[in-house]
């Protein structure tokens, strides 16, 4: 098959990278023309993906990838066109449709008979139907059902692991038509390869949900519910912290029971998806308490990581905090609605010196985020652990000399290593025991 990908961010190339790598022949469309040369000349435009840069460099020298600016240069004749273009949301939960809108107006612009195109960015329910396929048929003058078709199938990929995932997870599909979703379903066979599930009532494989509202819709239910949980998981930590209890044993036991499945708090939710998608459910169904409530628990966690800070280590004014992990998550060079600016943010209101460290972003690369650096062996007074870099781990008091207390707020650090530090975590209710007991012996 002829396809063409819209959009070469960190999903779409890896897409487009996986279609060429399976026999067919791809064409890139970005309005990034620097993002277009890199491709263009093997060179993966953004590190961190596990072994796009190979893949690339591959299906490139092959020529069955190629890269371009030009929708008409891309669009005319093919077979299928895949749109993985962002779409934002603002804090009121209200979708920003501007670079999709332009988008699917040039791909219409375009759009020739026989063409499958499929929406993989993540949308409010309704969308595809609504919005994109009248779009569609305005700009390029033929028929949903007729001359085109329309699908819906959402991206359920980690960036880091996008070829892993795209195995082990079912592709699932809902187009406007029986005949749109037959050319889905064939599209995503034949570029797609899984791995076997036992753990699935039914093969591993492209599941057709019957409508591109129940596609929508399942993106959006299996995100939010990831969100529901860790604000769940949120509530349970700070509860612990007041009676004396660690809500990581807590947690433990209550998943030992195979009807539960208690994900882990933490000092804050990130990345393009789990902090994004339940705004966009929002949307939808703005009655939603639960959601709502949810999504505002996880949002106040660096605040609340901050407080823990206070309290284990007095008034903050004037000391020297390092907050370890720009990520949103660890091993991922990404900020996306990371947890750091938030941290940076309450730690610095409290009138201490804020610094930063991650092993993925130099001096620069964090300047240009707004922060001061922090490197490895300086002095600093306290430590907030933001991601869960696995480097973090073996780090031990004395890469930070002089610090006396740390928050992880990932659980990620070996306590042992940091012997002069008082170390605390979020939902660490011992933590009052062994303030009292610090407060003993030094009257002592």
């Amino acid at each position: 098959m002829n396809i063409t990908v819209i959009g070469l961010g960190k999903i779409g190339l890896p897409l487009a990278v996986q279609y060429a790598s399976s026999g067919h022949t791809v064409v890139g469309v970005d309005v990034s023309s620097a993002v277009v040369e890199q491709v263009a000349a093997g060179v993966e435009p953004f590190p961190g993906e596990h072994d796009l840069g190979r893949r690339l460099r591959d299906v490139v020298a092959s020529g069955a990838l190629r890269a371009t600016t030009d929708y008409a240069d891309a669009v005319p004749g093919c077979d299928v066109a895949v749109v993985v273009v962002p779409l934002f949301v603002d804090d009121e939960a209200r979708p920003d449709f501007g670079w999709m809108d332009q988008a699917t107006e040039s791909l219409a612009a375009q759009l020739t008979p026989g063409t499958l195109v499929a929406y993989e960015t993540t949308l409010p329910v309704g969308t595809t139907r609504s919005r994109w396929a009248p779009r569609l048929e305005a700009g390029s003058g033929l028929r949903e059902g007729v001359d085109f078709h329309v699908a819906f199938s959402p991206e359920r990929v980690l960036t880091g692991r996008v070829f892993a995932d795209l195995r082990r997870y079912p592709k699932l599909v809902g187009a406007l038509s029986p005949e749109g979703a037959r050319r889905a379903v064939e599209f995503y066979e034949s570029v797609l390869q899984f791995d076997a599930r036992d753990d699935l009532d039914r093969p591993n494989g492209v599941w057709d949900l019957g409508s591109a509202e129940a596609a929508e819709m399942a993106k959006l239910a299996e995100t939010t519910y990831r969100d529901v949980n860790i604000g769940l998981a949120n509530e349970f930590a700070r509860y612990a912290e007041t009676v004396g209890v660690d809500v990581a044993q807590v947690i433990e036991a209550c998943n030992s029971q195979p009807f539960s499945h208690i994900h882990q708090p933490g000092i804050a939710v990130g990345g393009h998806c789990i902090p994004v998608y339940p705004r966009l459910y929002l949307w939808n169904d703005p009655d939603a308490e639960t959601v709502r409530v949810a999504r505002a628990r996880n949002a106040a966690m660096p605040t609340h990581a901050a407080g823990l800070l206070r309290r284990v280590h007095g008034r903050l004014a004037g000391q020297t905090v390092v907050v370890l992990g720009a990520a949103y998550r660890g091993g991922v060079k990404e900020t996306a609605f990371s947890g750091v600016f938030d941290t940076v943010a309450a730690v610095a209101k409290c009138g201490a010196r804020v610094l930063v460290h991650d092993p993925l972003h130099d001096d620069a690369e964090l300047a240009a985020l707004g922060f001061e650096a922090y490197h490895r062996g300086e002095p600093a007074d306290a430590v907030i652990v933001q991601a869960d870099h696995a480097e973090y781990r073996t780090w031990r008091d004395s890469d930070v000399p002089g610090v006396r207390s740390v928050v992880d707020g990932r659980r990620v650090l070996d306590t042992a290593r940091w012997p002069s530090a008082f170390v605390t975590a979020i939902g660490d209710g011992t933590i009052t025991a062994r303030l009292e007991q610090a407060a003993t012996a030094a009257s002592a």
